[in-house]
């Protein structure tokens, strides 16, 4: 049986406050906003090393929060009930985290722009989505929300992607996504799928 969701909808809220707190057109708010919650290489070497957190409940594009927090929901209600609050909350803060420095050591060593910021969640549950598709290799997953794959080939898609974007952008083009910032959550999500394993076995049975 699910158990009732917390950690979710608690971590869900805080990042809706901290988007109203993006669209207040007050520039101190903003200026509190930018040195508090973007991250970058550069707000590392100041001394901000908070951001590598706060940035990953930060977004002041209302299709980002949308499309972070739906995710978000489906995968991460699923592993929060199986994981219990306490387990789930140090995974995603620590998929979260690395992304964030991982992005920072991309943009400053191999994009040569340590000035370039980010936010958002999408770090963290990067590695939520790798650990659920690893546990759940077969399960259908709907891409773009409209195609059933199985959910181990959503995950070599979405690193796939994000290896693409990356050597894209150290070429001088690509979008402007972190996927740094991903790549990293992925990695939590791996490793921890590996290490948390034995204790797993039953990972499949339960969920069914």
């Amino acid at each position: 049986m699910l158990r009732r969701m917390r950690v979710v909808p608690t971590i869900i809220l805080i990042n809706i406050v901290i988007f109203i707190f993006w669209q207040i057109p007050v520039f101190e708010i903003r200026k509190i906003m930018t040195h508090n919650f973007l991250v970058s290489y550069v707000h590392l070497l100041n001394g901000n090393f908070w951001v590598l957190l706060t940035s990953t409940f930060s977004h002041n594009l209302f299709w980002h929060l949308f499309l972070n927090m739906y995710v978000f929901f489906g995968f991460g209600g699923i592993l929060e009930s199986y994981l219990g609050p306490t387990r789930f909350i140090k995974f995603y803060l620590t998929a979260g985290i690395v992304g964030s420095l991982i992005h920072c050591i991309v943009s400053a060593f191999i994009l040569g722009r340590p000035e370039v910021s980010a936010l958002g969640a999408s770090g963290a549950i990067a590695g939520v989505i790798l650990y659920f598709s690893l546990s759940f290799p077969k399960e259908k997953i709907l891409l773009f929300g409209l195609i059933p794959i199985p959910a181990i080939w959503g995950a070599v898609l979405l690193v796939g992607l994000d290896l693409w974007g990356l050597v894209a952008q150290s070429k001088g083009g690509g979008l402007p996504i972190g996927h740094g910032a991903h790549l990293g959550g992925s990695l939590v999500g791996v490793i921890y799928y590996f290490w948390s394993r034995p204790k797993n076995s039953n990972f499949r049975q339960w969920i069914r």
